[in-house]
């Protein structure tokens, strides 16, 4: 385009996916010259929709901070000293090589984050192809504590990984959610289904945004979440509210079900969740007799606890026995993205730390994830057992901030040979490295956005494009991985000449093209279906092929075979004294709108929105410690303490104290407990943690004894 005065117009707008969290919103660039100058929502979009969270909408400030990582670099001496990338190369390759000789290869240990299982499906490929030629089966992601548990619950359950459609359903339960401030692409679709006349139960010790319009919102303890889905459970089967022909006919176990949920009556369940026992029928009544029917689970809250996968299966069976599977508006599935696997798993001899614990973790019903469990890791590093860990390369992660128990997180990381980070910025982890390498920003290389079918019914595909070229000496994370393994000597394996060349060789059996997707679907396109009641011609992908209430898998490897719950580690004591120190209880990780766990904390003008972190206290609560709204106050576990400002609000239960996560000035991984706790998956209890409130200096003095 020219204008009149003849100088051209160098501007463009162009199409991408968001990668600043796993919800992927479609995105417009606007480019002047070399520059992005604006970012705006993409209408088109099918899940966001033309709308930015304020993450999204200062993206440019986050692509151009003046924090930004540009160069190599390398500790000499604790002091960073600025260095090629080929002496960063050769430093790794030479170093790597020097760990296999001495120790064998397994003494590497590969951690990939967040932004890599979000737009990260080609890195991911090539981490696993370096790591199979290096003879490493030690790679882990951030799964460890997050996503995977629910969906290992699913699959056992009911043989693949379901997803809610609220959007076309008559009731929506959200459980232990709150997409306003985690996915609000989620939170719109639930909200177009109210409009439509959907009745909205919230399961949730918050009052959130959905819980404040909500025709019943429920505020139950933390960690009696399966106890509650039993007692739903048992109204449902007692009163006969189930779908009889589906029981019958693609159900086993349902009689073991039956005869298990009778010790949870509603009065029974009452007690261990503070919910009243007519509420519990309430909301089973509701929710059984409204088709469809769907439950819209939290990303991670219903995951962290000692029974999160039983938690699943107890939400799995109620949407299965009431007819709300693979059906529209009920748990429906979408077609997966055909695309080339990359890996060399005839090259291992053995499974990675943690799948002998935690066999499911690792492989479950003949799906492969192939991780390790992060939570054996740190103990193996600081122990040398079973085996010795030299080193470690990080990517897309900061385990000082978001790994639970962080003491022992940076006694582990200091004790390595070689530690090596991948970042955009220098991070609390980036500074305990030994080499720090800076990482291009989603605007400044390709990826392929297609994780919205995890969050939504929406089988579609998106390019994230290179808008600009990276600053500074930044590399992509395939650019590192590729030269790194050619330094290595595996670049017969590594064919690829670039980003591009490796993105459109994995993308090949999917029919879709990097040029495809910039010139003729530059904003996506749907690919597959949405798959309705696909067990009708091929049954489920369990053993017995039916939907499986009781589990053989989990029953023959000594397992709960029928959802189970059980009191958080410390309560099993039975130590009346501990409880009296730790009378309250702790959940950790809620989100902020304004930032994605660890990151955005430096860019300037989200710090303005959302300033510090702050602990939720009931009114009731902090007037029993005589704690004022705004003064800071100490959160104490048995692992540790953080001190904090105090929010009081009537939005969080009494008795519970709610913390925020990712920050580094009030770290809550301080608090927490890195050892496995969900005997299935080894997930760790990030929730529901006997706590206690102090002031700086000394125990508060409370007005009355101590809660109960």
């Amino acid at each position: 385009m020219q204008h009149l005065d003849g100088k051209l117009d160098k501007s463009k707008v162009i199409q991408t996916g968001c990668a600043l969290c796993i919800a992927s919103c479609g995105m417009n660039v606007h480019v002047e010259g070399d520059r992005i100058v604006k970012v705006t929502g993409m209408p088109e979009h099918p899940l966001s929709r033309g709308r930015l969270c304020p993450k999204g909408a200062h993206a440019i400030n986050y692509v151009y901070s003046p924090d930004r990582l540009h160069y190599p670099m390398k500790k000499d001496n604790g002091t960073w000293k600025r260095i090629t990338w080929d002496e960063a190369l050769d430093t790794i390759a030479a170093k790597l090589q020097k760990i296999r000789e001495d120790y064998g290869a397994r003494a590497l240990a590969v951690f990939f984050g967040m932004p890599q299982l979000g737009q990260g499906i080609a890195v991911q490929s090539i981490i696993r192809r370096f790591t199979d030629l290096y003879g490493t089966p030690n790679v882990f992601s951030v799964d460890s504590m997050c996503f995977r548990h629910r969906m290992v619950g699913h699959i056992l359950t009911l043989g693949k990984y379901s997803i809610a459609d609220p959007e076309n359903a008559e009731c929506i339960i959200v459980w232990g959610h709150n997409p306003h401030s985690s996915c609000p692409p989620l939170a719109r679709l639930i909200l177009n289904g109210v409009e439509k006349g959907a009745k909205l139960i919230v399961i949730d010790p918050r009052s959130t945004p959905l819980a404040q319009i909500a025709d019943i919102h429920v505020q139950p303890k933390p960690g009696s979440d399966c106890a509650l889905a039993l007692g739903i459970l048992n109204v449902i089967i007692s009163e006969k509210l189930y779908a009889k022909e589906f029981v019958e006919k693609w159900t086993i176990g349902f009689e073991n079900l039956a005869a298990h949920i009778e010790q949870f009556s509603p009065e029974e369940v009452a007690a261990e969740t503070w919910i009243p026992a007519e509420a519990i029928r309430r909301i089973a009544h509701i929710f059984a007799t409204s088709k469809p029917s769907c439950i819209v689970q939290g990303i991670n809250s219903l995951d962290q606890h000692e029974t999160g996968v039983q938690t699943a299966r107890a939400i799995a069976a109620l949407q299965a026995i009431t007819g709300n599977f693979d059906v529209a508006g009920g748990f429906t599935t979408s077609s997966a993205l055909h695309l080339t696997p990359l890996r060399y798993l005839d090259r291992l001899e053995e499974r990675p730390l943690g799948s002998n614990s935690f066999p499911l973790f690792y492989e479950v019903l003949g799906r492969l994830f192939g991780e390790g469990q992060l939570m054996s890791l740190p103990d193996a590093i600081l122990t040398d057992e079973p085996y010795p860990i030299k080193a470690m390369i990080v990517s897309a992660s900061n385990p000082l901030s978001t790994w639970p128990d962080t003491r022992k997180v940076e006694q582990a990381l200091r004790k390595l040979d070689l530690l090596v980070v991948f970042d955009l910025f220098m991070t609390q982890t980036a500074g305990l490295a030994d080499i720090v390498i800076p990482a291009a920003s989603f605007m400044e290389r390709t990826s392929i956005c297609d994780i919205y079918r995890l969050l939504a019914p929406v089988p579609y595909v998106m390019l994230g494009k290179r808008i600009i070229e990276p600053l500074g000496e930044c590399w992509s994370d395939l650019k590192f991985w590729l030269e790194l393994a050619k330094r290595m000597g595996y670049g017969e394996y590594f064919p690829w000449r670039d980003d591009d060349e490796a993105i459109d060789h994995i993308l090949e059996p999917s029919g879709l093209t990097i040029k495809h997707l910039t010139d003729v679907n530059p904003g996506g396109v749907f690919f597959g279906s949405i798959q309705y009641k696909q067990y009708e011609q091929r049954g489920f992908q369990t053993p017995s092929g039916k939907v499986e209430l009781y589990s053989e898998t989990l029953a023959n490897l000594g397992l709960e075979p029928l959802p189970t719950p059980h009191r958080f580690r410390e309560s099993l004591r039975g130590d009346a004294e501990f409880s009296r120190e730790f009378p309250l209880i702790l959940t950790t990780g809620s989100r902020m709108l304004e930032y994605t766990h660890s990151q955005f904390h430096n860019i300037t003008q989200l710090q303005k929105l959302a300033p510090e972190p702050a602990v939720e206290i009931h009114p009731h609560t902090a007037d029993i410690y005589g704690v004022t709204d705004g003064e800071f106050v100490i959160v104490e576990t048995e692992r540790g303490s953080i001190e904090i400002r105090s929010k009081v609000t009537k939005t969080i239960v009494p008795n519970v104290l709610n913390l925020p996560h990712g920050w580094s000035q009030a770290n809550a991984n301080r608090l927490t407990d890195g050892r496995p706790a969900d005997p299935v998956t080894g997930c760790p209890a990030l929730k529901a943690l006997p706590c206690r409130l102090k002031r700086p200096g000394e125990m508060v003095q409370t007005k009355s004894s101590l809660l109960k």
